[in-house]
């Protein structure tokens, strides 16, 4: 699956963009990858060589524009083309609404929603080109339904996926896909990276899915497209529970939520 393809990730230093490289790489893919922490994508590039990928690594920041507009430049020049953009980089805060200051709220709006926009912006005009591409929107499942101390991480994703629907309709009965992913909570440095921001730790209550499940999941989605993935199968229900009975479901995510613990 996948093979030969030409698959651009940001946010691929660490978690599912990490293992998504390395997932595709075994299937002769060629794998641009970005973000900031270079020296992670050097150390990651030999890895996707010897998985069987070709690896483009690039430093880039998805909160400037120009780095995307760069990222997916270097990789149409280095490839020839580009067949799938993976809207991958992301990270959260924990807390009330009174908690999460307006500079954090504005940096969770740079890094998840306009990161996704500018990257998204980056590959489209490419794949109108081309007559063909896939736009991958790594959202969560707090992108479907809230749970209770992630209001201002739930608001970004929810954000995306109101984007990604638009852009989808936009597309429709072209050869230009896009799909949304759902995961639950992977263990990765999502939650340290959480609690350097927050301020506080946390820990997800609810289910947790491995992030190489994850990376097979998009794998899949990439050979059959899909306009919504949902790695962790089960979490369809909250979405089904949160839309016949919202109620309900408000005091059943109650035992979901974040709540800061220092």
């Amino acid at each position: 699956m996948a093979s030969n393809r030409v698959v651009a990730i940001t946010g691929a230093s660490a978690g599912i963009g990490r293992a998504t490289a390395l997932r595709l790489a075994r299937d002769e893919a060629s794998v641009a990858i970005c973000a900031r922490r270079i020296e992670r994508l050097e150390a990651l590039a030999p890895e996707i060589a010897a998985a069987g990928g070709t690896p483009l690594a690039m430093a880039a920041d998805v909160t400037r524009e120009a780095d995307m507009q760069a990222f997916v430049a270097r990789a149409v020049e280095r490839f020839s083309r580009l067949d799938v953009m993976m809207c991958n980089a992301g990270f959260g805060i924990a807390g009330t609404i009174e908690d999460v200051t307006a500079d954090q709220m504005q940096k969770l709006v740079d890094v998840n929603y306009l990161g996704t926009y500018y990257a998204a912006r980056a590959a489209l005009p490419v794949f109108r080109r081309q007559g063909h591409g896939h736009l991958i929107v790594i959202s969560s499942i707090v992108g479907k339904r809230g749970v209770p101390y992630m209001g201002a991480y739930a608001a970004t994703k929810f954000a995306q996926v109101g984007l990604a629907e638009c852009m989808r309709s936009e597309l429709a009965g072209s050869d230009i896909h896009v799909t949304v992913v759902y995961p639950v909570s992977t263990p990765t440095e999502f939650r340290e990276v959480m609690a350097r921001e927050s301020g506080a730790t946390s820990e997800a209550r609810g289910p947790k899915q491995r992030v190489e499940e994850v990376a097979d999941a998009i794998a899949r989605a990439i050979e059959h497209p899909v306009p919504e993935l949902y790695p962790y199968w089960k979490s369809r229900g909250i979405v089904w529970l949160n839309a016949f009975a919202p109620g309900l479901c408000d005091r059943f995510v109650k035992k979901f939520g974040r709540q800061p613990v220092s």
